[in-house]
């Protein structure tokens, strides 16, 4: 009777144990896929960076027309949101029309949807911006070398900082300010690697005015329009390619009449490095909103900052760079600072909480370690007083 009533009181304990360790093996194959998926979308993001700006590099060889080269990888917007649509009906099991998916994401820009006046309204400028960020870049990479401009680009999380900070009103973090100010001394270290030579300047001017614009883009992202999930940054993705396409066309026709950006002819334009390089601009800006999908954001950042030595690998390879120390220095200065924007807001408490755990378990052990001898002692005494009973 006694042995059924252990029984009937162990087995709800050992189901529940057993649920126990199901939600663990779960929540650990979670993450380890995430850190999967982590690690493939950090090798994808940042060769997909690295590859776009060594195309532009080879593409300047031939043929030099920044904007023309902006407005046709941004054209490539277009098929943002076709891309989503294509993922959608491949995983998800309620599949949607075309229409309905594209009104449902189409709530970023408000309750009522898209309208011509909200098309207007808030596409325009963060087209300008879009437009400024990559023509600024191409322009710097023709003034830099690729590793040069990809590390003074990833100043753009310092200028997210200061302006969130003083536009948005978001939290002051001392590891920040640092951050940027390592930000601002890789910034003029890098233009001090070529004692101050003018092309140096003005290609530092232009990464720097590159990642400036970055920053407002995503701050006036972040005040209009809050966050966004896959479908929605699809969409409005998508959407800038289409003003681009209508509004901003007349701007390439201008270069092309005023000789500014001239060509022989259209099939003398290099197609194969401009659509690679416009494919792989694409495959960017998809990779880093289905990274944030899958995996953790912040892999996302490591990716980009990847990019860095990824651009210094091929140049080296190329022999087009020659590392000195205040080069170096700089790079390095930069890439630390971009990392130090990753820390989160309670990186501090998060620090101490870690440093208390682990002294808490020091001590326990420590506790474990003086009361074990006494309680092998006691066990060992009383040992000896059950034997020696039945034979007194």
């Amino acid at each position: 009777m006694f042995a059924g009533d252990d029984g009937t009181q162990t087995h709800p304990e050992n189901s529940s144990q057993e649920n126990r360790i199901k939600a663990r093996c779960l929540s650990c194959a979670s993450m380890v896929l995430k850190a999967i998926w982590g690690l493939l979308i950090i090798l994808s993001v940042s060769s997909s960076w690295v590859g776009t700006t060594q195309i532009v590099k080879i593409t300047y060889k031939n043929f030099y027309c920044p904007f023309f080269m902006t407005w046709f990888s941004t054209n490539w917007n277009i098929m943002f949101f076709p891309v989503y649509y294509s993922g959608h009906l491949a995983t998800a099991q309620e599949k949607q029309s075309p229409m309905k998916k594209f009104r449902e994401c189409s709530r970023i820009f408000g309750e009522d949807g898209l309208t011509l006046k909200l098309f207007l309204k808030r596409t325009a400028p963060f087209s300008i911006l879009w437009t400024l960020t990559n023509y600024l870049y191409l322009l710097a990479l023709k003034k830099l070398t690729a590793t040069d401009v990809s590390a003074l680009f990833c100043c753009n999380k310092a200028f997210v900082f200061l302006l969130s900070w003083i536009v948005l009103k978001d939290r002051f973090m001392g590891v920040r300010i640092v951050a940027a100010i390592m930000a601002i001394t890789g910034i003029v270290m890098m233009a001090y690697a070529d004692n101050f030579h003018a092309d140096s300047i003005i290609g530092v001017a232009f990464a720097v005015g590159s990642a400036s614009t970055s920053a407002l883009y995503k701050v006036l992202f972040k005040m209009f329009l809050g966050s966004a999930n896959f479908g929605e940054a699809a969409h409005f993705v998508s959407t800038l390619g289409f003003f681009n396409l209508i509004f901003i066309s007349f701007t390439p026709v201008i270069l092309y009449f005023t000789k500014v950006e001239h060509w022989s002819s259209f099939a003398a334009l290099p197609w194969g490095c401009l659509c690679g390089m416009a494919g792989l601009w694409l495959a960017f800006n998809i990779l880093v909103n289905v990274g944030v999908v899958l995996t953790y954001p912040i892999l996302i950042s490591i990716g980009t900052v990847l990019s860095v030595p990824g651009n210094a690998a091929v140049d080296l390879l190329k022999q087009e760079v020659i590392f000195n120390v205040v080069r170096l220095a700089a790079t390095i200065i930069i890439c630390i600072g971009f990392l130090l924007m990753l820390l989160p807001e309670e990186w501090d408490e998060i620090t101490l909480r870690f440093i208390n755990s682990l002294k808490e378990k020091k001590s326990e052990e420590h506790v474990d370690d003086i009361t074990d001898p006494s309680v092998h002692l006691r066990r060992r005494s009383r040992a000896i007083g059950t034997v020696s009973i039945p034979l007194a």
